[in-house]
């Protein structure tokens, strides 16, 4: 059990739900509501300034504004042909008419040639680490061979976010509340979690019939797991005292990567993938003066979701104070290269990373943007100091190592300041407590804070568009904004329901010191006012969406919408989460259409289409968890024996299982046309 000086532990949705909705961001920089309060006056939201269908620029100062839809604009045909499924919840997922929505692969099913038949009661770590992981977020999909654009046959790096224990293992029930110090979670079954995290790489292939099936025993196939898999730290702080432990005294490999979330792809055929809420698996208690005490506070270190540090020291604070300094960063990893060690890049910054679109600029410097996922933090850039070389992947190994991070400061005049992290500039000295390169990545959050950047509605995942060189940005959602914050334009006191905000680089120049911004769509229900949504005019009731979490552009340049209410699904929506496709330019611009809808319970993730864009693969994560409570028999939340639904196999024996659905159009054509 856990010792003296252990607090007790929060439950696992209170302590992220504290978090989220709190939010730890000390500084008064503005926030993201009050530039757009000031932005976007009572005028211009008459004018339907927020919904509008085009977007034009101000003179030569690379603004933007989006113009007001007319009656005749909504009459434009969408780019999305495909007939909308309607609304709602029930045990199982749904796809639009034409299309097929199979399972490729479940938590448990086998990746290694040799991983043994899933058996949910009787679950080994060894089996797991052979197995396919919990909790399946980021989808990357890989051409095979190597440099083609072969959409039939090709390798999927899927990651794995977190675990529930309560519908993961027979009798155990939830391991949340706060008087039972997670007392049924045995060492053997934390050994299974830490093996049930990571990644999982496999080889996939498109049968005579058009039908996707796992390739077993691929020379590809891997596991990557948070208690065995060797990282490597490289860049800036790599090294550092502040990142070295007893177990790794040179500060530069670490064991394993937690809560991976969204992610991205390089050029040059690696994947990026983001360590995300890595705080809730640290426990323990750190004197209030030890020098990491001030860090640990502004990443909420410890989380206490878990009780790892019961079992493994590296987990309890008070014992290994340095280890929670080696998460929370981009993981690079190799799917090709079966050898090849994972390597965590530390010029990327630290923090709650969700998201990694990567960008080759003009000049062949690679531009990378991500989100740091937590109410009222900040989106991030970083531009590599090296340039991308096409015809040598080799050389490209280091590009993330070195460059600029920066960090957003969003203006009333829709623009754009990219601020620099870099020690010995401004705020970022000595005299605030910075040393050197190394300090200011570790503590990337503090660095922000004083540098003045603008607090956020949770920014997860941000894709770029390759066709019109705009980025979108995922602002999920903010229920801590204050009445006395609301006015004519920001009516959402309490923002449930998240938008989704554009930049423009200035003749798209993605390492430009400035660019431009303006809102999509903000989520929720048209057709209720209080809510404040803005979509298209044309949308119909079904083509609203509420908490934007992940984003895919398909290869025709269309972007596609995931979302994640969370356990406030009958509260944001009162439908499940889904994919809905979402018009970005011309007269249809912010028209909503739902695509997929998820079974109760769960979340949609991991977009990603194969290049010829006639397959899409997402990933069905946590199913029965979230708000399930009116489909189990006990009328309380989901458990193993009781689940609000047993997605996808629906086997009296199998408890609900996270798996990746592949869909594809029945008459072989291209997703969504």
């Amino acid at each position: 059990m856990a010792s003296p000086a252990s607090p007790i532990p929060l439950s696992r949705s209170e302590a992220y739900e504290e978090s989220q909705n709190v939010g730890i961001n000390p500084s008064d920089n503005a926030t993201i509501a009050e530039v757009i309060r000031r932005r976007y006056g009572r005028r211009d939201v008459l004018r339907g300034l927020l919904a509008g269908t085009a977007v034009a620029g101000l003179g030569g100062t690379g603004l933007s504004v989006a113009l007001p839809a007319s009656d005749a604009q909504a009459q434009v045909a969408s780019r999305f042909t495909f007939t909308e499924i309607s609304h709602g919840v029930d045990r199982t997922h749904h796809v639009a008419p034409g299309y097929d929505a199979d399972i490729l692969i479940r938590w448990g099913d086998a990746v290694m040639a040799d991983a043994p038949n899933f058996d949910p009661q009787h679950q080994t770590a060894a089996a797991q680490m052979k197995q396919f992981g919990y909790n399946n977020d980021f989808i990357g999909y890989l051409p095979l061979p190597f440099g083609s654009q072969s959409a039939d046959r090709g390798l999927l790096f899927i990651n794995h976010e977190y675990t529930s224990e309560e519908v993961m293992f027979p009798g155990i029930g939830r391991q949340e509340a706060k008087d039972k110090l997670f007392k049924d979670m045995t060492r053997p079954l934390v050994e299974i979690e830490m093996a049930a995290h990571g990644a999982s790489i496999i080889e996939i292939q498109k049968n005579a019939d058009g039908k996707w099936a796992v390739v077993n025993g691929s020379r590809y196939a891997r596991r990557i797991d948070a208690g065995t898999t060797a990282m490597e730290l490289t860049g800036p702080a790599a090294g550092h005292a502040r990142l070295r432990t007893k177990a790794d005294p040179t500060g530069r490999s670490v064991i394993g990567m937690l809560n991976n979330c969204a992610g991205g792809m390089t050029p040059w055929g690696t994947v990026l993938t983001a360590e995300e809420n890595f705080h809730g698996y640290f426990w323990g208690k750190l004197d209030a003066g030890h020098s990491e005490a001030r860090n640990h506070k502004r990443y909420e270190v410890p989380g206490n979701w878990y009780n790892w540090g019961q079992h493994f020291d590296r987990f309890d604070i008070a014992k290994e104070p340095n280890e929670a300094n080696r998460f929370g960063w981009l993981v690079e990893i190799d799917p090709y290269d079966l050898q090849s060690v994972p390597k965590k890049r530390t010029a990327l910054g630290r923090c709650k990373h969700e998201g990694a679109a990567v960008v080759v600029n003009g000049d062949g410097r690679v531009v990378l943007y991500s989100g740091d996922d937590e109410r009222f933090e900040y989106v991030y850039r970083f531009v590599s100091a090296g340039r991308y070389n096409a015809s040598d992947r080799r050389t490209n190994s280091g590009l993330l190592d070195e460059g600029t991070l920066s960090v957003a400061k969003y203006n009333a005049d829709g623009s754009v300041d990219w601020l620099p992290l870099i020690f010995g500039q401004g705020p970022l000295t000595a005299a605030n407590g910075f040393n050197s390169q190394a300090d200011v990545m570790i503590e990337t959050r503090r660095a922000a804070d004083l540098l003045g950047a603008t607090k956020m509605d949770r920014p997860e995942d941000i894709e770029a568009n390759p066709a019109t060189g705009k980025v979108y940005v995922m602002l999920t959602n903010n229920t801590r904004r204050k009445d006395d914050q609301r006015d004519a334009t920001n009516t959402r006191a309490a923002n449930e329901w998240g938008q989704v905000l554009e930049m423009i680089p200035p003749g798209g120049d993605h390492a430009a010191p400035r660019a431009s911004w303006s809102l999509l769509v903000q989520g929720g229900n048209p057709a209720d006012a209080k809510t404040g949504a803005k979509f298209h005019p044309s949308t119909t009731r079904n083509g609203w969406f509420a908490c934007p979490d992940n984003a895919a552009v398909d290869p025709q340049g269309r972007l596609w919408i995931t979302t994640d209410q969370g356990e406030a699904w009958q509260k944001a929506s009162g439908t499940a989460d889904g994919v809905w496709a979402l018009e970005t330019e011309g007269p249809n611009r912010g028209l909503g259409k739902m695509f997929f809808r998820v079974p109760v319970g769960a979340e949609m993730c991991g977009p990603c289409f194969t290049p010829d864009g006639r397959t899409l693969f997402v990933a069905v994560q946590h199913p029965a968890t979230d708000g399930g409570e009116g489909f189990t028999r006990s009328g309380k939340g989901s458990t193993f024996e009781d689940p609000a639904t047993r997605w996808p196999d629906f086997q009296p024996a199998m408890p609900p299982r996270p798996s990746v659905v592949v869909i594809t159009k029945r008459d072989g054509g291209i997703i969504g046309s």
